[in-house]
């Protein structure tokens, strides 16, 4: 089978990012497998919209195809951004890069390695947090690494079969939309609100179900490197996004079903995190920094997701689930490009 060109897409939304963003860019450039396209769409920002169009205003990329930038063409969020890439691309794969993180050089050739079988319609990889005060916090658990938007201890290595893949370190088959729709409105990131998540997680089990013989893997050579602030290192944050993250599950589980949409979660509370409250009370035992902080923030993090999961089940029983899926191509359309300094 050929090669399948990937066009890859990096959703932005602050000039905060600034630097992030162009470092993102900067690694889709140096790939050993050329990208066909970057894609940069901006989340309602027009001034970072106007200074992205200037600094790629003659879209070359070199050998790695151009970069194009974008407006995001629906409702505020991550997800619109995401369909508005995928309407707008030309590759027979999309490749999703999140705007704080930096892939190695082989990601985008592990990716094309895995759709070398047909059934693949979906190739995850591993992300690797950055810490911004230069070490993992002694009280943060790996188990909890999806916090923070990374691989998290409890993952099986190599190439495997999994349910879902991790929405910043991603690749999807263009079939696979056409199939299933894209990802939904009103669920996953919207900027610096609430951190809801999951919207992968709902597409994935929705393709699945479309196409039921579909195949979707992580492959852990794939890595990414994401940058976690300061912010997000502490414990608030912590909370936070644990109590959002069920809020998510709710969401999910009212749309496709408690079955599938906690299968995954099931193993993970049974089996991972005990062992890692266990481990966490042994190195505390043995006087090792952080330990019982370790299997405190596990506590915590399971009790305010029930939490969340129990609000956001609650809300969803008094209506429907509040986010919509429109099909690839009839309900959403590409936005025009930004042009040069004019934009």
């Amino acid at each position: 089978m050929r090669d399948p060109g990937i066009s890859v897409v990096i959703c932005v939304y602050t000039e905060d990012r600034w630097e992030d963003i162009l470092a993102a860019v900067s690694s889709v450039r140096t790939q050993s497998y050329p990208a066909l396209e970057t894609l940069l769409v901006v989340d309602h920002n027009p001034a970072l919209l106007g200074r992205l169009a200037r600094e790629f205003k003659d879209g070359s990329a070199g050998a790695t195809g151009p970069v194009r930038v974008l407006a995001n063409a629906g409702p505020r969020g991550l997800s619109s951004g995401r369909n508005t890439g995928i309407a707008a691309s030309h590759g027979e794969v999309i490749a999703f890069l999140d705007d704080d993180a930096v892939a190695e050089r082989h990601w985008l050739r592990h990716f094309a390695e895995g759709y070398a079988d047909p059934r693949v319609l979906a190739v995850g990889g591993r992300t690797v947090p950055v810490w911004a005060s230069g070490r993992r916090p002694d009280w943060f658990p790996e188990e909890f690494d999806w916090v923070v938007g990374c691989s998290y201890r409890g993952l099986a290595p190599g190439r495997v079969r999994v349910r879902n893949v991790l929405g910043g370190n991603a690749s999807f088959r263009r079939t696979a939309f056409e199939a299933a729709g894209g990802f939904a409105t009103g669920i996953g990131r919207d900027g610096d609100r609430r951190p809801l998540g999951c919207e992968e997680t709902e597409l994935c089990i929705r393709l699945t179900r479309a196409r039921p013989d579909a195949v979707l893997l992580v492959d852990d050579r794939a890595v990414i490197h994401h940058r976690v602030p300061k912010a997000r290192e502490r414990f608030a944050y912590f909370r936070t996004r644990t109590y959002a993250e069920g809020l998510s599950k709710a969401l999910v589980a009212r749309s496709v079903g408690a079955a599938k949409g906690l299968e995954s979660e099931r193993r993970y509370t049974t089996r991972v995190l005990p062992a890692g409250v266990v481990r966490g009370l042994r190195d505390a035992l043995l006087g090792k920094a952080g330990g019982a902080g370790r299997a405190g923030a596990i506590v915590a993090g399971v009790l305010t997701a029930a939490g969340g999961y129990a609000i956001g089940s609650a809300r969803a029983r008094r209506g429907a689930p509040a986010f919509s899926v429109a099909p690839i191509g009839a309900g959403i359309t590409a936005a025009p490009e930004a042009k040069g300094a004019g934009a």
